[in-house]
């Protein structure tokens, strides 16, 4: 008995998958679906052939931001990074405003549609210091020194692991802890 219901299941299963090959009916093409198709309106991003150019254009680019002051901008590579100037008494908010249209201005721009842009004080005068080590020659130098800077504010002092040099200073901690 059950053999005859599992043949008959089975039967139908092929008979019924047959049936959409007979037929051969295929689903449309996502081509042929007569749909519009939109082209991309952002600019692409161009090769850097000339750093420098592309640098002081970006600087004129973000000079022309009402609110900044001055721009610092180095190229590496295929990629800008630009540091705004802003008035420090400024709030954050619109800090932040300023950063976001010249972030604006730039995406219209083909060399500046993939920049980062910073409004940081510390890190944009290391940009306009980068900048300055490569128009004089020192490229790689000059960017080394910077990234340890950089790096050196980025990691911690541990107490703990500070051990003065100078043995009266040493002696001097000593004192105060022993007086708490």
């Amino acid at each position: 008995m059950y053999r005859k219901l599992i043949a008959a299941i089975a039967i139908a299963a092929i008979t019924a998958g047959c049936g959409n090959a007979i037929r051969n009916e295929t689903s449309p093409s996502p081509q042929n679906n007569g749909s519009v198709r939109a082209q991309q309106t952002s600019p692409q991003k161009k090769e850097i052939a000339n750093p420098e150019q592309v640098s002081r254009h970006l600087e004129q680019l973000a000079m022309g931001i009402k609110g900044v002051t001055n721009a610092h901008c180095v190229v590496l590579g295929n990629t800008a990074v630009v540091g705004i100037d802003v008035d420090s008494k400024l709030d954050r908010s619109r800090v932040g405003t300023i950063k976001y249209s010249v972030a604006e201005a730039f995406h219209k721009d083909p060399y500046g549609i993939d920049a980062i842009v910073t409004a940081d004080m510390d890190l944009s005068q290391r940009l306009n210091e980068i900048g300055a080590d490569i128009r004089r020659g020192r490229p790689i130098s000059g960017f080394a020194e910077e990234m340890a800077d950089i790096i050196g504010r980025i990691v911690p002092q541990i107490p703990r692991e500070v051990m003065p040099q100078d043995p009266e200073v040493q002696q001097r901690a000593n004192n105060l802890h022993k007086l708490h």
